[in-house]
């Protein structure tokens, strides 16, 4: 059997209650001083005889009758605002979309500054572009350099995704060096599940200096449980460009190892290797001066891909019922308008 409407009514505006609170705090005391200054007119300009002829033929019911019809219309209106709905109906709503883990390389060689502001900051400024133009996906993010860290699991909630990437620096990962194809390994095997083979994809993001941690015959493990690699090289493979360290006094140098400036360069051989070692895998470069842009690289191979049912939720649908008072209301004002506040006169 139903439930009856009142039962089931739900407000989707309850704050606009809030406002009941002017008629006892404003509009009754308004309109008790607007009587009274009324009258204290009337005695000021009319004498005694004159103002009891006047009101012989205005009646002081129907003045206040009129107020309380204001002021019913006030708060039926107030009641519109709180948007009243009732007569619930559960509605299954299906999410689909893809599962894509973010691998964000954050060793020191990620501080260099030919991508301005340096590598690491314009990834994270990409990473965060891409959440606005996510569609239903969910997202993860590891980070690594000697080791690799799940920073955040994969989830549809893109606020606590941004909550995450604005922690991560090169001190996100306590070892130094930088260890891909642990970070692959580690994305397999702690972010991703085994329920399906398809609808999953890794953005690796790095400079591509790997430290012997085999990321191609990782990409190839990726690759067996239906894992799509696309790798995005950050830098350039010829010149590269040094690391600024900023000591404790506050100046800026630049790293060096056995007294010689480490200068880092992009390896593109060996992310191309691990980007095409998974089926629909994907190599783009980000060289010095030109942009980073996830947001088209998502529309262009992630939105357009195979998507899968990632969860169906049943969610109660209400009718809006708001326009019954809106309507009460201006019924109301119109009657109000129309009514006189002159006494009846009867014909002798």
């Amino acid at each position: 059997a139903e439930q009856s409407g009142v039962k089931n009514m739900n407000l989707g505006n309850d704050k606009a209650l809030w406002l009941l609170f002017l008629v006892p705090a404003v509009l009754a005391p308004v309109y008790a001083w607007c009587f009274w200054r009324k009258a204290q007119a009337l005695k000021a300009l009319a004498s005694h005889e004159m103002l009891a002829r006047i009101n012989n033929t205005v009646s002081l019911n129907k003045q206040v009758f009129k107020a309380f019809l204001l002021v019913l219309a006030f708060v039926l209106i107030v009641l519109a605002l709180t948007e009243p709905k009732w007569n619930p109906q559960p509605q299954q709503i299906r999410r689909q979309g893809r599962d894509v883990a973010i691998l964000l390389d954050t060793s020191r060689s990620m501080l260099a500054e030919d991508i301005k502001p340096n590598r690491l900051e314009r990834s994270k400024i990409a990473i965060s572009d891409l959440l606005e133009v996510l569609k239903g996906d969910r997202v993860a993010i590891v980070t690594f350099a000697g080791n690799a860290t799940v920073k955040c699991p994969l989830t549809q909630d893109y606020a606590f995704v941004r909550m995450v990437l604005a922690d991560i620096s090169t001190e996100s990962t306590s070892r130094g060096g930088t260890m891909i194809g642990d970070a692959i390994r580690k994305a397999v095997d702690e972010v991703f599940d085994r329920q399906s083979r398809e609808y999953k994809d890794l953005i690796l993001i790095t400079d591509g200096e790997d430290h012997d941690s085999f990321p191609v015959e990782a990409a190839q493990k990726a690759a067996e449980e239906g894992i799509r690699i696309i790798a995005i090289g950050l830098g350039d493979d010829s010149t590269g460009s040094r690391i600024p360290i900023t000591g404790p006094d506050g100046q800026t140098t630049f790293l060096k190892y056995q007294g010689q400036e480490v200068w880092s360069r992009l390896d593109s051989d060996t992310l191309r290797e691990v980007a095409y070692a998974t089926e629909g895998g994907k190599y783009l470069s980000v060289a010095p001066g030109t942009t980073m842009d996830l947001g088209q690289i998502y529309d262009n191979l992630i939105a357009s891909a195979a998507r899968r049912e990632l969860e169906s939720v049943t969610m109660m649908k209400y009718d809006e019922k708001f326009q019954i008072f809106v309507a009460f209301a201006i019924g109301l004002l119109i009657c109000e308008a129309l009514l006189s506040e002159r006494k009846k006169t009867t014909s002798v």
